[in-house]
Protein backbone atom coordinates (compact mmCIF):
# COMPACT_ATOMS: atom_id res chain seq x y z
CA UNK A 1 0.00 0.00 0.00
CA UNK A 2 1.49 3.54 -0.72
CA UNK A 3 2.14 5.70 1.93
CA UNK A 4 -0.07 8.94 2.09
CA UNK A 5 1.00 12.04 0.28
CA UNK A 6 2.27 14.69 3.03
CA UNK A 7 1.98 18.19 2.57
CA UNK A 8 5.76 20.59 2.65
CA UNK A 9 6.58 20.70 6.64
CA UNK A 10 6.01 24.28 7.27
CA UNK A 11 3.20 24.91 4.47
CA UNK A 12 -0.13 23.90 6.69
CA UNK A 13 -3.64 23.11 5.57
CA UNK A 14 -5.94 25.80 6.95
CA UNK A 15 -8.90 23.06 7.48
CA UNK A 16 -12.88 24.57 7.44
CA UNK A 17 -13.33 25.44 10.91
CA UNK A 18 -9.94 27.77 10.83
CA UNK A 19 -10.62 28.86 7.18
CA UNK A 20 -14.32 30.19 8.53
CA UNK A 21 -12.35 32.49 11.26
CA UNK A 22 -9.75 33.52 8.22
CA UNK A 23 -12.70 34.62 6.40
CA UNK A 24 -14.17 36.48 9.05
CA UNK A 25 -10.88 38.58 10.29
CA UNK A 26 -10.08 39.11 6.41
CA UNK A 27 -13.87 40.72 5.89
CA UNK A 28 -13.08 42.96 9.39
CA UNK A 29 -9.60 43.73 7.79
CA UNK A 30 -11.02 45.09 4.69
CA UNK A 31 -14.02 46.98 6.31
CA UNK A 32 -11.50 48.69 8.69
CA UNK A 33 -8.70 49.30 6.01
CA UNK A 34 -11.92 50.85 3.61
CA UNK A 35 -12.22 53.24 6.78
CA UNK A 36 -8.52 54.70 6.30
CA UNK A 37 -9.01 55.05 2.44
CA UNK A 38 -6.88 52.22 1.66
CA UNK A 39 -7.61 50.41 -1.56
CA UNK A 40 -6.69 46.86 -2.64
CA UNK A 41 -3.65 45.52 -4.63
CA UNK A 42 -2.77 42.39 -5.79
CA UNK A 43 0.55 40.91 -6.97
CA UNK A 44 2.00 37.45 -8.93
CA UNK A 45 3.23 35.33 -6.23
CA UNK A 46 6.40 34.66 -7.86
CA UNK A 47 8.57 37.73 -8.74
CA UNK A 48 12.31 37.97 -10.63
CA UNK A 49 15.14 37.29 -7.86
CA UNK A 50 16.92 40.84 -8.60
CA UNK A 51 13.93 42.74 -7.20
CA UNK A 52 14.71 41.18 -3.40
CA UNK A 53 18.16 41.02 -3.84
CA UNK A 54 18.13 45.16 -4.50
CA UNK A 55 15.17 46.02 -2.22
CA UNK A 56 15.54 43.81 0.62
CA UNK A 57 19.72 44.07 1.04
CA UNK A 58 21.87 41.53 -0.27
CA UNK A 59 23.82 40.80 2.56
CA UNK A 60 20.38 40.18 4.88
CA UNK A 61 19.00 36.40 5.85
CA UNK A 62 16.51 36.52 3.80
CA UNK A 63 18.01 37.07 0.98
CA UNK A 64 21.21 34.66 1.85
CA UNK A 65 19.39 32.10 3.54
CA UNK A 66 15.62 32.06 2.78
CA UNK A 67 14.64 32.75 -0.41
CA UNK A 68 12.93 30.22 -2.50
CA UNK A 69 14.90 30.80 -5.82
CA UNK A 70 14.86 28.90 -8.82
CA UNK A 71 16.13 28.86 -12.45
CA UNK A 72 13.13 29.01 -14.85
CA UNK A 73 13.59 25.90 -17.23
CA UNK A 74 12.18 27.52 -20.51
CA UNK A 75 14.24 30.58 -20.59
CA UNK A 76 16.68 30.17 -17.73
CA UNK A 77 14.99 33.68 -15.54
CA UNK A 78 15.84 33.81 -12.27
CA UNK A 79 12.62 33.53 -10.03
CA UNK A 80 11.64 33.74 -6.25
CA UNK A 81 8.71 32.81 -4.25
CA UNK A 82 7.78 36.53 -2.81
CA UNK A 83 9.65 36.28 0.82
CA UNK A 84 7.51 39.79 1.58
CA UNK A 85 5.29 42.29 -0.45
CA UNK A 86 6.48 45.88 -0.29
CA UNK A 87 9.17 45.20 -3.03
CA UNK A 88 6.30 43.31 -4.98
CA UNK A 89 4.08 46.18 -4.41
CA UNK A 90 6.26 48.89 -4.99
CA UNK A 91 7.46 47.25 -8.54
CA UNK A 92 3.45 47.08 -9.88
CA UNK A 93 3.08 50.66 -8.75
CA UNK A 94 6.09 52.11 -11.02
CA UNK A 95 5.55 49.24 -13.85
CA UNK A 96 1.81 50.64 -13.94
CA UNK A 97 2.47 54.20 -13.44
CA UNK A 98 0.24 54.40 -10.10
CA UNK A 99 1.55 57.67 -8.84
CA UNK A 100 1.22 59.38 -12.09
CA UNK A 101 -2.32 61.73 -10.12
CA UNK A 102 -0.73 61.85 -6.66
CA UNK A 103 -0.34 59.52 -3.70
CA UNK A 104 -2.00 55.86 -3.21
CA UNK A 105 -2.55 54.08 -0.50
CA UNK A 106 -2.75 49.62 -1.07
CA UNK A 107 -2.96 47.28 0.75
CA UNK A 108 -2.72 43.44 -0.24
CA UNK A 109 -3.28 39.83 1.48
CA UNK A 110 -1.96 36.41 1.23
CA UNK A 111 0.97 34.10 1.44
CA UNK A 112 4.65 34.88 1.56
CA UNK A 113 7.31 32.38 1.57
CA UNK A 114 10.81 31.76 3.24
CA UNK A 115 12.47 28.52 4.03
CA UNK A 116 13.14 28.53 7.89
CA UNK A 117 13.18 25.86 10.61
CA UNK A 118 9.36 25.68 10.78
CA UNK A 119 7.95 26.34 14.35
CA UNK A 120 4.52 27.68 16.10
CA UNK A 121 4.08 31.23 15.05
CA UNK A 122 6.57 30.65 11.95
CA UNK A 123 6.31 29.05 8.87
CA UNK A 124 7.70 28.24 5.75
CA UNK A 125 4.23 29.35 3.68
CA UNK A 126 3.05 32.32 6.03
CA UNK A 127 0.37 34.86 5.25
CA UNK A 128 0.59 38.86 5.48
CA UNK A 129 -1.71 41.68 5.37
CA UNK A 130 0.36 44.14 4.35
CA UNK A 131 -0.08 48.16 4.09
CA UNK A 132 1.48 50.55 1.74
CA UNK A 133 0.96 54.68 1.87
CA UNK A 134 3.19 56.04 -1.30
CA UNK A 135 3.84 59.82 -2.36
CA UNK A 136 3.47 60.91 1.70
CA UNK A 137 6.79 62.13 3.28
CA UNK A 138 5.69 63.73 6.38
CA UNK A 139 5.27 62.38 10.05
CA UNK A 140 1.59 62.23 10.35
CA UNK A 141 1.12 59.14 7.65
CA UNK A 142 3.14 57.39 10.29
CA UNK A 143 1.28 58.35 12.86
CA UNK A 144 -1.71 57.05 11.32
CA UNK A 145 -0.46 53.93 10.17
CA UNK A 146 0.24 53.06 14.04
CA UNK A 147 -2.50 54.85 15.07
CA UNK A 148 -4.69 52.38 12.94
CA UNK A 149 -3.24 49.40 13.92
CA UNK A 150 -4.28 50.08 17.56
CA UNK A 151 -8.37 50.57 15.99
CA UNK A 152 -7.58 47.11 14.61
CA UNK A 153 -6.62 45.73 18.22
CA UNK A 154 -9.42 47.15 19.39
CA UNK A 155 -11.97 45.79 16.62
CA UNK A 156 -10.21 42.15 17.45
CA UNK A 157 -10.13 42.38 21.35
CA UNK A 158 -6.95 42.38 21.85
CA UNK A 159 -6.20 45.89 23.37
CA UNK A 160 -7.91 45.46 26.55
CA UNK A 161 -5.18 44.27 29.01
CA UNK A 162 -2.15 45.66 27.46
CA UNK A 163 -0.36 42.33 26.71
CA UNK A 164 0.40 43.98 22.91
CA UNK A 165 2.79 46.93 22.94
CA UNK A 166 4.40 48.84 20.85
CA UNK A 167 8.18 50.01 20.33
CA UNK A 168 9.63 52.75 17.97
CA UNK A 169 12.31 53.87 16.61
CA UNK A 170 14.19 56.15 14.14
CA UNK A 171 16.62 55.16 11.80
CA UNK A 172 17.29 58.52 10.25
CA UNK A 173 18.50 59.38 6.71
CA UNK A 174 21.21 57.42 4.61
CA UNK A 175 24.18 59.95 5.79
CA UNK A 176 23.09 60.17 8.98
CA UNK A 177 23.58 55.70 9.28
CA UNK A 178 26.77 56.35 7.35
CA UNK A 179 28.22 58.11 10.61
CA UNK A 180 26.43 55.56 13.30
CA UNK A 181 27.47 53.06 10.70
CA UNK A 182 31.51 53.88 11.20
CA UNK A 183 31.30 54.31 15.03
CA UNK A 184 29.55 51.41 15.21
CA UNK A 185 32.00 49.12 13.21
CA UNK A 186 35.06 51.11 14.66
CA UNK A 187 33.35 49.54 18.08
CA UNK A 188 32.81 46.16 17.59
CA UNK A 189 36.26 45.78 15.92
CA UNK A 190 37.41 47.09 19.44
CA UNK A 191 35.28 43.88 20.84
CA UNK A 192 36.19 41.67 17.80
CA UNK A 193 36.75 38.79 19.91
CA UNK A 194 32.91 38.89 21.52
CA UNK A 195 31.58 38.33 18.45
CA UNK A 196 29.80 35.14 16.98
CA UNK A 197 29.97 34.06 13.32
CA UNK A 198 27.19 35.97 12.08
CA UNK A 199 28.35 39.44 13.58
CA UNK A 200 31.55 38.58 12.10
CA UNK A 201 29.98 38.03 8.66
CA UNK A 202 28.03 41.00 8.66
CA UNK A 203 30.42 43.22 10.26
CA UNK A 204 31.19 45.21 7.27
CA UNK A 205 28.71 44.31 5.38
CA UNK A 206 25.46 45.08 7.30
CA UNK A 207 26.59 45.92 10.95
CA UNK A 208 23.16 47.07 11.86
CA UNK A 209 21.80 43.67 11.93
CA UNK A 210 24.16 42.69 14.28
CA UNK A 211 22.26 45.12 16.86
CA UNK A 212 19.03 42.87 16.52
CA UNK A 213 21.16 39.75 17.73
CA UNK A 214 19.57 37.11 19.42
CA UNK A 215 22.92 36.01 21.23
CA UNK A 216 22.55 35.98 24.92
CA UNK A 217 26.37 36.08 25.17
CA UNK A 218 26.34 39.33 22.71
CA UNK A 219 23.89 41.33 24.83
CA UNK A 220 26.01 43.13 27.29
CA UNK A 221 28.21 44.56 24.07
CA UNK A 222 25.26 45.49 22.20
CA UNK A 223 24.01 47.54 24.83
CA UNK A 224 26.96 49.32 24.86
CA UNK A 225 26.87 49.91 21.02
CA UNK A 226 26.97 53.77 19.45
CA UNK A 227 23.06 54.50 19.47
CA UNK A 228 22.03 55.54 15.93
CA UNK A 229 19.60 58.30 17.41
CA UNK A 230 22.65 60.20 18.47
CA UNK A 231 23.87 60.58 15.23
CA UNK A 232 20.53 61.94 13.70
CA UNK A 233 20.22 65.43 12.12
CA UNK A 234 17.88 68.19 13.03
CA UNK A 235 15.25 67.17 10.47
CA UNK A 236 15.18 63.48 11.33
CA UNK A 237 14.99 64.51 14.93
CA UNK A 238 12.28 66.47 14.09
CA UNK A 239 10.54 63.74 11.96
CA UNK A 240 10.50 61.70 14.89
CA UNK A 241 9.38 63.83 17.70
CA UNK A 242 6.13 64.67 15.58
CA UNK A 243 5.45 60.90 15.06
CA UNK A 244 5.43 60.81 19.20
CA UNK A 245 3.21 63.50 19.47
CA UNK A 246 0.79 62.33 17.25
CA UNK A 247 1.17 58.99 19.42
CA UNK A 248 1.13 61.00 22.38
CA UNK A 249 -2.39 63.13 20.87
CA UNK A 250 -4.13 59.77 20.72
CA UNK A 251 -3.30 58.59 23.89
CA UNK A 252 -1.15 55.48 22.45
CA UNK A 253 1.57 53.96 24.80
CA UNK A 254 4.98 53.38 23.47
CA UNK A 255 8.66 52.62 23.74
CA UNK A 256 11.50 54.33 22.25
CA UNK A 257 13.89 50.77 21.32
CA UNK A 258 17.04 51.87 19.80
CA UNK A 259 17.75 48.70 18.92
CA UNK A 260 14.86 48.32 16.90
CA UNK A 261 16.58 48.13 13.29
CA UNK A 262 13.90 45.70 11.14
CA UNK A 263 15.61 42.69 9.14
CA UNK A 264 15.11 44.94 5.76
CA UNK A 265 17.69 47.62 4.47
CA UNK A 266 15.29 49.66 2.85
CA UNK A 267 13.72 51.65 5.85
CA UNK A 268 14.85 55.00 6.80
CA UNK A 269 13.08 57.03 9.52
CA UNK A 270 10.65 55.49 11.51
CA UNK A 271 10.09 51.93 12.59
CA UNK A 272 7.54 50.33 14.75
CA UNK A 273 6.62 46.62 15.36
CA UNK A 274 3.53 45.73 17.44
CA UNK A 275 4.96 42.63 20.02
CA UNK A 276 3.37 40.52 22.31
CA UNK A 277 4.73 38.21 25.02
CA UNK A 278 1.48 35.73 24.66
CA UNK A 279 3.02 33.76 21.62
CA UNK A 280 6.59 32.71 23.03
CA UNK A 281 9.80 33.64 20.90
CA UNK A 282 7.68 35.11 17.99
CA UNK A 283 6.54 37.63 19.82
CA UNK A 284 6.00 40.52 16.54
CA UNK A 285 2.63 40.79 15.34
CA UNK A 286 3.00 43.78 13.37
CA UNK A 287 6.05 46.00 12.03
CA UNK A 288 7.14 48.42 9.55
CA UNK A 289 8.05 51.82 9.35
CA UNK A 290 9.56 53.83 6.15
CA UNK A 291 11.25 53.70 3.40
CA UNK A 292 11.91 57.20 0.83
CA UNK A 293 14.65 55.93 -1.13
CA UNK A 294 12.99 52.46 -2.05
CA UNK A 295 10.85 53.80 -5.01
CA UNK A 296 14.24 54.85 -6.84
CA UNK A 297 16.07 52.07 -5.74
CA UNK A 298 13.66 50.48 -8.06
CA UNK A 299 14.25 52.71 -10.72
CA UNK A 300 11.26 55.03 -10.04
CA UNK A 301 11.29 58.45 -9.45
CA UNK A 302 12.22 59.13 -5.86
CA UNK A 303 8.84 59.48 -3.99
CA UNK A 304 8.34 58.80 0.09
CA UNK A 305 6.68 55.68 1.34
CA UNK A 306 5.96 53.84 4.23
CA UNK A 307 4.15 50.41 5.31
CA UNK A 308 3.66 47.87 7.29
CA UNK A 309 2.55 44.07 7.63
CA UNK A 310 0.98 41.65 10.40
CA UNK A 311 1.25 37.82 10.05
CA UNK A 312 -1.97 36.41 10.43
CA UNK A 313 -0.90 33.15 11.44
CA UNK A 314 0.40 35.02 14.80
CA UNK A 315 -2.79 37.08 15.00
CA UNK A 316 -5.09 34.30 14.75
CA UNK A 317 -2.72 32.29 17.01
CA UNK A 318 -3.20 35.16 19.72
CA UNK A 319 -6.86 35.66 19.48
CA UNK A 320 -7.12 31.62 20.46
CA UNK A 321 -4.76 32.18 23.08
CA UNK A 322 -7.21 34.85 24.65
CA UNK A 323 -10.48 33.90 22.88
CA UNK A 324 -10.65 36.31 20.80
CA UNK A 325 -14.19 37.56 19.07
CA UNK A 326 -14.23 35.17 15.63
CA UNK A 327 -16.32 32.28 16.10
CA UNK A 328 -16.68 29.39 13.21
CA UNK A 329 -19.38 30.29 11.20
CA UNK A 330 -22.93 28.29 11.13
CA UNK A 331 -25.38 28.04 8.56
CA UNK A 332 -28.97 29.36 9.72
CA UNK A 333 -31.01 26.48 8.73
CA UNK A 334 -30.82 22.80 8.28
CA UNK A 335 -33.16 21.24 6.40
CA UNK A 336 -33.78 17.47 7.05
CA UNK A 337 -36.32 15.78 4.67
CA UNK A 338 -37.06 11.66 4.10
CA UNK A 339 -38.21 10.36 0.65
CA UNK A 340 -38.25 11.13 -2.89
CA UNK A 341 -41.05 13.74 -3.10
CA UNK A 342 -39.62 15.40 0.00
CA UNK A 343 -36.41 15.95 -1.18
CA UNK A 344 -37.60 17.81 -4.29
CA UNK A 345 -39.64 19.83 -1.85
CA UNK A 346 -36.28 20.63 0.52
CA UNK A 347 -34.65 22.23 -2.47
CA UNK A 348 -37.42 24.00 -3.15
CA UNK A 349 -37.30 25.18 0.22
CA UNK A 350 -33.88 25.77 0.68
CA UNK A 351 -33.69 28.05 -2.58
CA UNK A 352 -36.40 30.26 -1.03
CA UNK A 353 -34.46 30.87 1.97
CA UNK A 354 -31.27 31.71 -0.02
CA UNK A 355 -33.24 33.89 -2.04
CA UNK A 356 -33.78 36.25 1.50
CA UNK A 357 -30.05 35.78 2.36
CA UNK A 358 -30.13 32.79 4.95
CA UNK A 359 -27.37 30.44 4.88
CA UNK A 360 -29.11 26.80 4.40
CA UNK A 361 -27.68 23.68 4.89
CA UNK A 362 -29.47 20.75 3.04
CA UNK A 363 -28.76 17.07 4.33
CA UNK A 364 -27.71 14.84 1.39
CA UNK A 365 -26.74 10.93 1.70
CA UNK A 366 -30.34 9.80 3.38
CA UNK A 367 -30.81 8.43 6.84
CA UNK A 368 -33.27 8.50 9.40
CA UNK A 369 -34.72 11.55 10.85
CA UNK A 370 -33.07 10.68 14.24
CA UNK A 371 -29.90 10.82 12.53
CA UNK A 372 -30.43 14.12 10.29
CA UNK A 373 -31.27 15.47 13.47
CA UNK A 374 -28.17 14.83 14.80
CA UNK A 375 -26.33 16.52 11.97
CA UNK A 376 -28.81 19.69 12.40
CA UNK A 377 -27.76 20.31 16.04
CA UNK A 378 -23.98 19.86 15.49
CA UNK A 379 -24.18 22.47 12.35
CA UNK A 380 -24.96 25.13 14.39
CA UNK A 381 -27.81 26.61 12.83
CA UNK A 382 -30.70 28.37 14.69
CA UNK A 383 -33.82 26.14 12.97
CA UNK A 384 -34.46 22.74 11.31
CA UNK A 385 -36.88 22.67 8.30
CA UNK A 386 -38.17 19.29 8.57
CA UNK A 387 -39.86 17.56 5.15
CA UNK A 388 -41.86 14.42 5.40
CA UNK A 389 -44.93 12.87 3.33
CA UNK A 390 -46.81 14.91 5.63
CA UNK A 391 -45.26 18.04 4.61
CA UNK A 392 -45.33 17.27 0.75
CA UNK A 393 -48.79 16.57 1.04
CA UNK A 394 -50.02 20.19 2.39
CA UNK A 395 -47.38 21.65 0.30
CA UNK A 396 -46.03 23.09 3.89
CA UNK A 397 -42.51 22.79 5.87
CA UNK A 398 -42.05 22.48 10.20
CA UNK A 399 -40.10 24.45 11.71
CA UNK A 400 -37.95 23.71 14.54
CA UNK A 401 -36.48 25.93 16.59
CA UNK A 402 -32.83 24.28 17.93
CA UNK A 403 -31.28 26.79 20.10
CA UNK A 404 -34.21 28.20 21.76
CA UNK A 405 -37.17 26.48 23.99
CA UNK A 406 -40.17 26.78 21.87
CA UNK A 407 -42.47 24.76 19.96
CA UNK A 408 -42.17 23.65 16.28
CA UNK A 409 -44.55 25.17 13.75
CA UNK A 410 -45.79 23.89 10.15
CA UNK A 411 -46.53 26.82 7.24
CA UNK A 412 -47.15 26.52 4.26
CA UNK A 413 -44.33 26.70 1.38
CA UNK A 414 -45.13 30.63 0.20
CA UNK A 415 -45.06 32.01 3.98
CA UNK A 416 -41.55 30.03 5.10
CA UNK A 417 -39.06 33.16 4.07
CA UNK A 418 -41.49 35.40 6.49
CA UNK A 419 -41.55 33.04 9.11
CA UNK A 420 -38.02 32.13 9.16
CA UNK A 421 -36.99 35.83 8.71
CA UNK A 422 -39.55 36.81 12.25
CA UNK A 423 -37.04 34.04 14.30
CA UNK A 424 -33.91 34.71 13.04
CA UNK A 425 -34.16 38.57 13.08
CA UNK A 426 -36.09 39.39 15.92
CA UNK A 427 -39.88 40.14 14.75
CA UNK A 428 -41.36 37.17 17.14
CA UNK A 429 -40.23 36.39 20.24
CA UNK A 430 -41.22 32.54 19.56
CA UNK A 431 -42.18 29.93 17.60
CA UNK A 432 -46.22 28.43 18.75
CA UNK A 433 -48.08 26.09 17.47
CA UNK A 434 -51.18 27.57 15.05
Amino acid sequence: MSQTLQAIRGMNDILPADAERWEAFEELVRDWLTAYGYRPIRMPLVEPTPLFARAIGAVTDIVEKEMYSFTDSLNGEQLTLRPEGTASCVRAVLQNNLLYDGPKRLWYMGPMFRHERPQKGRYRQFHQVGIEALGLSGPDIDAEQIIMCSRLWDDLGLNGDGSIKLEINSLGQPEERAQHRSALIAYLEQHADQLDEEAKHRLHANPLRILDTKNPAMQSLVEGAPKLIDYLGENSLKHFEGVQQMLKDAVIPYRINPRLVRGLDYYNLTVFEWITESLGAQGTICAGGRYDGLVAQLGGKPAPACGFAMGIERLMALLEAKEGFIEPLAPDVYVVHQGEAAQRLAFRAAELLRDTGCAVLTHMGGGSFKSQFKRADASGAQLAIIIGDDEVAANAVTIKPLRAVAEQQRVALEELADRVGDWLYGADDELTEE
